[in-house]
């Protein structure tokens, strides 16, 4: 695709580098967070009986072998020292960058290979393949260039998609407008609830309100990938907060993928940001000095 044509102009629009700095900062911060408290089950499913093993169809396709704890801890290893000298930025970007992808996607691979299968992985996974491709940069780089800006669409796009598939989902297997009408979050409620969200169980027309909301939401997430300025800023706190108040009713908190609607934000403007905001709390006049007016001389 040539970035001279509307839809390359739209892939590679360019980013300044910083942005890629500060999300691979996150993503490297956050493959610990993952490997060792969302996806740890590789490891319990390595002690399990290889015939319990059914591998996703990624998995056959890479003809990945049934786990064994040997094996899984060497993974772990390897992938996060690979993701702590990526985060660096300082050697082999690229290289270390594809190591901890390739190893991070046999990691979530496993987990996902005995009956339950997550689709909050996907955006961490499609980051963690997409931000080594442009090379160093560093936090303080305003240089934009079309691999960054190629990079943060692509993850982008994997936000989005796991929006929008979700609706073509409840649509697939729930049926229109059987989904949105029924009561499937009603269910969970009474199911895996909070004390909060228990109190909503004998109300349901707000939860099928809240059902249309989210459906209709997810459809027209796509268009967050064309909008700019404060309608773009509206819609990443929309779902910021639909995943807030997932977790209060439900506990529920897909974090590994709300944390890359990051990706939509100018992250590179954080140390202006802050910066700004020291500088007007330095120059704020004191509790002790406020409204007193200085002595005659």
């Amino acid at each position: 695709m040539s970035a001279a044509t509307p839809w390359g102009r739209w892939w590679y629009a360019p980013v300044p580098r910083a942005r890629v700095a500060w999300l691979r900062l996150l993503a490297y911060g956050f493959l610990p967070v993952d490997m060792l408290l969302f996806t740890n089950s590789t490891l319990a499913h390595a002690r399990l009986p290889e015939d319990l093993y059914q591998p996703v169809r990624l998995a056959r396709w890479l003809h990945l072998p049934a786990p064994t704890p040997g094996a899984m801890y060497a993974l772990l290893v390897v992938t996060l020292a690979a993701g702590l000298v990526a985060a660096t930025g300082r050697i082999a970007p690229r290289l270390t960058g594809l190591v901890a992808a390739c190893g991070y996607l046999w990691w979530v691979t496993i987990s996902m290979s005995y009956g339950k299968v997550d689709h909050d992985h996907l955006a961490l996974v499609v980051a963690l393949f997409v931000l080594p491709t442009v090379g160093r940069a560093r936090l303080g780089d305003p240089t934009p260039c079309e691999a960054s800006g190629w990079s943060v669409r692509c993850v982008q796009v994997a936000v989005i998609a796991a929006y929008f598939l979700s609706a073509w989902a409840k649509i697939r297997i729930g049926g229109f407008p059987d989904w949105p009408n029924g009561s499937t979050v009603q269910w969970a409620l009474s199911r895996r609830g909070t004390p909060l969200g228990r109190t909503l169980i004998d109300h349901p027309l707000p939860l099928k309100a809240g059902q249309w909301i989210m459906f209709v939401a997810e459809l027209a997430s796509p268009l967050l990938l064309f909008a700019r300025g404060r309608p773009l800023y509206a819609g990443v706190a929309f779902f910021a907060g639909f995943h807030l108040v997932t977790y209060a009713l439900l506990s529920i908190h897909f974090l590994p993928h709300a944390i890359w609607l990051l990706a939509f934000l100018p992250l590179e403007r954080l140390p202006s940001l802050i910066g700004g905001l020291r500088r007007r709390r330095a120059e704020a006049p004191s509790p002790a000095s406020a409204g007193k007016e200085p002595l005659p001389s």
